[in-house]
This record gives structure tokens, C-alpha cells and sequence, in this order.
């Protein structure tokens, strides 16, 4: 491809909507542009390292033997409906009406309708199990969209959903997958990590995150120092706190006290000179049935939700808004504690057997100090392990090692379905001895689009992207120093077709500019390999070849130079 003809509109100056350096780089190489919120085009250097990305995932899950097929993007509101999800998805669900005012949304998700496919087409164990994939766009109303690719409204997803007679079979096909997807990020030239995660909105008992390591990532992964476990902060395993000076404080005296207009855990502790890890935080949340339950944790630790809904065994858990809050603490929001307390309570295992504590009085500007478990609260307590893990965390895997944790961009994920959508759609099969049986269910994910920006969030310098080899939109990138010098330019022409002849396309900098605008550009757009020819070279016999990923320079003999090229570009 010759740059006169590519079009490539590079920018000088960061775009000024653009927050994250993905989405400022792939608008400055000329990559993608907006249409609107949350909604990109994407230009020939953009699609060509999106389809590398989609080539390596296919040639993956084909070696796994999933299928591919193609799914509308457009989906009937009935089949939503019969999986309860219509309602429950919420306003992300982007939902519209055709001209006979029949419900549609643009899929955000396809487990309806390939579980709809399955169930019109297989009725015996022996056609049975199927894992069938697809690389399809996807719509997310977000609410506020924004780090261009990261958190896009449309976007390129593949996803793969497989149809099993037992669990154990789909289990085996989980684990074809994590492995399937172990590859698709290794060849995509990613550092990543594999982590338990939360089911979230899909559904299903197991899942793992496949999460991009780069500082600038969303989610906070612990991973342990000693054994290969890691997860998402807000799911990894924490065991009980060791015995230590919570639990041996002197009994004191329970006593209520003033504490006007203060209702933070951080306001009451300096307030009462408490430090916060002697306080009770007490969370007042509701059940998907709107009954309430309250959720205790020490002061200086973070509630994980995804934990609480695990230990209530329910779907969903929401904090409870002000009216409940008053109605089941009789207190304003902030004021809420543990004794006397008129409802069922779930308490972190960090609390079991503090003294000494601090807690809100379930009355408005009161709080209590001396409050012991046991004595002023614990019947009817249930605990377990409801906080998100922090640094130094001891393992609960192991029970060796400590927790450190990372910054990660999730790019894809595997979950355990189990019958969640195949009993509420009626996907059955007739077992060996003719009973009906519900399908097993696994689904599988990827982000295609999110995994061309989470690699630039990893890999990029000052100057621009440094793709990793797969990716990038062409392996080499070469640059005549100057198109008036018929010898220099004969030479550069002669390179790209003898590489073209060895399948190696290249990108050709045939441009009138200055040196230094094609350099700029060159590292901008971030190619592995930059091949400059000049005539001092090839007074020479040389030509020069500059890494991007590390900046080296060596001089190549042109006569070498398009076998020594070739080798470096696989």
C-alpha cells in the first residue's frame, strides 16, 4: 500500500474529547473516528488491525471446534421475554419498534436466540454437545460512554455458546475454551491474566475474566504472590482474620452518643478519635423480591456485592434507597447499626468476635462505641466472606501467600451457564433412554474491539502505538527518504515487491514530506519495523531498520534485506 493513496487522516494534537491514550491514538494514526457517543468508524489502518484480531480468534475457536454461524443483530422481544430478561436487563437494553409496533432490541447479548436455534433443531443426546460461535456487532446503551473503544456503546464482540447433556460435559467445554482463549491473547502479543470472576448480568455459577494487564485498566485484579490464583477484587477468596486486638479489647461499657450531622464512617471515626477499623459499617440492601437485608463490614474495608449476592444465593442485591433504609432502621441513611436491629443480618467473618466497636444507633445523629459481638449483637448473625481483597491479603487458596493487586482491562470471559436460559426457553433433548432432559450451558466471550485498544493501553510510548506483531496493520513499514532521488525510490519499490512476493504486504511512505513529518507519522502509527532508504545508505549497501517496540537500529545489507525482513515479520 503506497501512503499517498492511504487514507490515513493523522493528527498533531490529542482529540479533546478523548480521555485514555487508545482512543487519543487510534483518533491521532487515523484509525477511528466518532459518529457519535460511544459510536466509532473505523478507517482502513483501524479495520485491518481489528481483522488481524478477529483472524486469530477465529482460527482459535475453529481449532477448538466451535462453529461458526451469524445471528441477527436485531432481536425479538419475545424471545427476551420468555428468559425474564426483557424487563430485568435494564435501560442498556437498547429497545425499538418496527413499522407494525413489534418490540425489537439490538442484541447486546445472543444466549436467546442461538438457545432458540438449538431448541428448534436438536432433540436427541446424539447431536449433542454443539458449541456454536459468532463475531457479530453488539449495542450497550451505556450511560455515559466514554474511553472511546473501551466503553463504546456499539461495539465487535465474539460470542460462543455451547450445549451440553450433563454438567461435567460442559465443564470439559469450559475448559476447552479457557484454554482457546489462553491462546487467542497470547498470539494477540498480550501480557494478560485469567481470573475468577463475577457472572454478572449473564448468569451461570462460574466464570473467569481475561484481564489485559495496564495501569490504566478499570478493574483491580488480586493475584497471589505464592500460587497461580487471582480474581477479581470484588470475588477473591479472603479467609478468616487471625485473632489480634479487634477481638482483645477489655469489654466495655455500651454507650450511645452525640454525633450530629455526621454520617461517614471516615466524619463519626475523627469525630469519636476511632479508628476505623474498630467501626461497624452496617449497609441496609434489598432482594430481587424487596425484601431487605443488612450487610455488615469494618469500616476500613469495601462491601463486595458480587460476595453478598454468592452468600444470600439470590441474583441480585441493591442498596436500599432512603425510604426503606428509615423504614427497617427507623434512622437516616448513615446512622444504621447492628443492635437492636429488626432484620436479617449478613456480617463479614472480620467481625466475628469484636469489642470495642463503634456503630451507627438506628437513630438520626446518635452512634453507639463499646459495642461487642455476642453480647449487643449476634443472634441470628450469619458470616462469611463479604470484603474485597486488598494488598496483602493473606490467600485462602493457598493460605501461604499474600495478595498484590493490578490494574486490568477485561477483554473476555467464560462462564458456566448451567440451565439458566435452556429451562426458561424449553431447550430439551431426549436422553439415551428417551426422557426429556434440559441442556447444559456454557458461554464464552470476547471483546474484539476492546482488545485493539487494551493492547494500545499496554503497549505505546510518547511518540505513539507499538503494536505487537499480530496486530498491527502492516508487519513493515518502509520510508524513502526522499521521492526526487529516482535511486532511492527505485530501491524502496524494489523492497515491497520482493517482500510482497515473499506474502509480506508492507506499507510504502511515498509521500513529498520532510523526513521527519514521515518519521513522526511512522511512529504514530506504531509498525513493528520501519525500513528507511536513503542514498547515503545505499552509497553504502545498506538499508536501516528501526524496531518500534525497543527503538534499536541495525543496518541491513539490501541485498538481505528482504529474507532478514520476512523472518522478522512472522
Amino acid at each position: 500500500m503506497r501512503f499517498s493513496n492511504l487514507f490515513a487522516p493523522t493528527l498533531k494534537d490529542d482529540p479533546t474529547d478523548a480521555e485514555v491514550v487508545s482512543h487519543k491514538l487510534l483518533v491521532r494514526a487515523g484509525m477511528i473516528r466518532q459518529v457519535a457517543r460511544g459510536i466509532y468508524d473505523y478507517l482502513p489502518l483501524g479495520l485491518r488491525a481489528l481483522r488481524n484480531v478477529e483472524r486469530i480468534i477465529r482460527e482459535e475457536m475453529d481449532r477448538a471446534g466451535a462453529q461458526e454461524i451469524l445471528m441477527p443483530a436485531i432481536c425479538p422481544a419475545e424471545l427476551w421475554q420468555e428468559s425474564g430478561r426483557w424487563d430485568r436487563y435494564g435501560k442498556d437494553l437498547l429497545r425499538l419498534k418496527d413499522r407494525h409496533e413489534r418490540d425489537f432490541c439490538f442484541g447486546p447479548t445472543h444466549e436467546e436466540v442461538v438457545t432458540d436455534i438449538v431448541r428448534r433443531e436438536i432433540r436427541s443426546y446424539r447431536d449433542l454437545p454443539k458449541n456454536l460461535y459468532q463475531v457479530q456487532t453488539k449495542f450497550r446503551d451505556e450511560i455515559r460512554p466514554r474511553f472511546g473503544l473501551l466503553r463504546g456503546r456499539e461495539f465487535l464482540m465474539k460470542d460462543a455458546y455451547s450445549f451440553h447433556v450433563d454438567r461435567a460435559d460442559c465443564e470439559r467445554e469450559y475448559r476447552r475454551m479457557y484454554e482457546a482463549y489462553e491462546r487467542v491473547f497470547s498470539r494477540c502479543g498480550l501480557r494478560f491474566r485469567a481470573v475468577e470472576a463475577d457472572t454478572g448480568a449473564i448468569g451461570g455459577s462460574l466464570s473467569h475474566e481475561f484481564q489485559v494487564l495496564a495501569e490504566s485498566g478499570e478493574d483491580s485484579i488480586a493475584a497471589c504472590n505464592a500460587c497461580s490464583y487471582a480474581a477479581n477484587v470484588e470475588l477473591a477468596a479472603l479467609g478468616p482474620a487471625p485473632v489480634d486486638a479487634l477481638t482483645e479489647e477489655a469489654s466495655a461499657e455500651l454507650r450511645r452518643v452525640s454525633t450530629p450531622n455526621r454520617r461517614t464512617v471516615e466524619d463519626v471515626s475523627s469525630y469519636l478519635d476511632i479508628p476505623a477499623d474498630r467501626f461497624i459499617k452496617t449497609l441496609i440492601f434489598v432482594r430481587e423480591d424487596g425484601s431487605p437485608i443488612a450487610a455488615l463490614v469494618r469500616g476500613d474495608q469495601m462491601l463486595s456485592e458480587a460476595k453478598l449476592r454468592v452468600a444470600l444465593g439470590v441474583p441480585w442485591v441493591g442498596l436500599a434507597d432512603a425510604d426503606v433504609v428509615r423504614r427497617v432502621t427507623g434512622a437516616s441513611v448513615g446512622f444504621a447499626g447492628p443492635v437492636g436491629l429488626d432484620a436479617p443480618i449478613l456480617a463479614d467473618q472480620t467481625l466475628e468476635g469484636i469489642r470495642g466497636a463503634a456503630s451507627g444507633a438506628n437513630q438520626d445523629d446518635e452512634h453507639l462505641v463499646g459495642v461487642e459481638h455476642g453480647r449487643d449483637f449476634g443472634d441470628g448473625v450469619t458470616f462469611a466472606d463479604l470484603r474485597e481483597a486488598r494488598a496483602g491479603d493473606r490467600c485462602a487458596r493457598c493460605g501461604e501467600g499474600t495478595y498484590e493487586i493490578y490494574r486490568g482491562i477485561e477483554v473476555g470471559q467464560v462462564f458456566y451457564l448451567g440451565t439458566k436460559y435452556s429451562t426458561a426457553l424449553g431447550a430439551t433433548f431426549l436422553d439415551a433412554s428417551g426422557q426429556s432432559q434440559v441442556m447444559e450451558m456454557g458461554c464464552y466471550g470476547i471483546g474484539v474491539s476492546r482488545t485493539l485498544a487494551a493492547a494500545i493501553e499496554q503497549s505505546h510510548d510518547e511518540n505513539g502505538i507499538i503494536w505487537p506483531k499480530p496486530l498491527s496493520p502492516y508487519p513493515i513499514e518502509i520510508v524513502p527518504v526522499s521521492m526526487n532521488d529516482a535511486a532511492v525510490v527505485s530501491a524502496a519499490e524494489k523492497l515491497a515487491a520482493d517482500l510482497q512476493e515473499r506474502g509480506i504486504e508492507t506499507l510504502v511512505d511515498d509521500r513529498d514530506e520532510r523526513p521527519g513529518v514521515k518519521f513522526k507519522d511512522a511512529d504514530l502509527i506504531g509498525i513493528p519495523l520501519r525500513v528507511t532508504v536513503g542514498k547515503k545508505g545505499l552509497d553504502r549497501g545498506i538499508v536501516e531498520v528501526k524496531h518500534r517496540k525497543d527503538g534499536t537500529v541495525e543496518e541491513v545489507a539490501v541485498g538481505d534485506a528482504a529474507a532478514r525482513l520476512a523472518e522478522r515479520a512472522l
